[in-house]
């Protein structure tokens, strides 16, 4: 039988590295592709570059951070090929003020000073134990430092013209998994609660000692839940002996 496709939507500044645990992990039960959202600056252009790089037919997705925003673009765009749903270090949440007047800021400090940026995302992003350590701060340095410059301003510049999402959640009908970080400053606890009451039986998994980097900082409780998740939704229907 063919395997389900997953498709795994990463956040700001992140590549196909950010999943590397999961990809190896679950290419056993789905076929995996990483979307690139490095091309365009908007998350409507976004999700049109993903269902370009989809495979054909139905799927299952993944959206991290930026990811996720992009996912529930696609849910507005082309939902009837989605099967299921996971969210991670998300928010339906349109970008604030506030929000906004930090992303131009560092957008400007990007044009002279662009390491800079790099290590002031990492302080806000990972769970200050894991910032230091090559598998968290070395990867993301490493991944933001390959895309570089433009690729921030255009992702930051998609992420400020977000839409608000909350008003479409209760049209997402496939199974959902929200999974969070407890110590997430980008997105905290409450904007996945907030996920997982909008979304109709959603499922809320909460990881301890950990950031906004999910799959990088907790790889291995990552892959564990995905892996069970998929495994109820791919797995043939048992067959009743009575």
């Amino acid at each position: 039988m063919e395997k389900m496709n997953l498709l795994l939507l990463p956040g700001l500044l992140n590549d196909a590295s950010l999943f590397e645990h999961q990809a190896d992990a679950l290419a056993d039960l789905v076929g995996i592709t990483v979307a690139d959202l490095t091309g365009s600056d908007s998350i409507s252009a976004l999700a049109a570059d993903v269902l370009g790089q989809a495979p054909a037919g139905p799927f299952m997705l993944v959206g991290m951070s930026m990811g996720g925003y992009v996912a529930f673009e696609i849910m507005r765009q082309a939902g009837e090929r989605v099967r299921a749903l996971a969210l991670l270090s998300t928010s339906a949440r349109p970008d604030t003020p506030d929000a906004t007047a930090a992303r131009e800021e560092l957008i400007a400090l990007a044009e002279t000073n662009f390491p800079a940026v790099i290590e002031k995302l990492l302080a806000r992003m990972a769970h200050p134990e894991h910032a230091n350590t090559p598998e968290v701060g070395g990867v993301f340095q490493s991944m933001a430092t390959g895309l570089g410059q433009e690729v921030f301003v255009r992702q930051q510049r998609a992420i400020i013209g977000r839409a608000d999402s909350r008003p479409s959640l209760a049209s997402i009908r496939c199974p959902t998994l929200v999974l969070c970080g407890r110590e997430d400053l980008v997105t905290p606890p409450e904007v996945h609660e907030e996920l997982v009451a909008g979304i109709a039986g959603a499922q809320l998994a909460m990881i301890e000692e950990c950031g906004h980097l999910l799959p990088l900082e907790q790889p291995e409780q990552v892959t564990t839940i995905l892996r069970d998740w998929l495994s109820e939704l791919v797995s043939p229907p048992r067959s009743n002996p009575n």
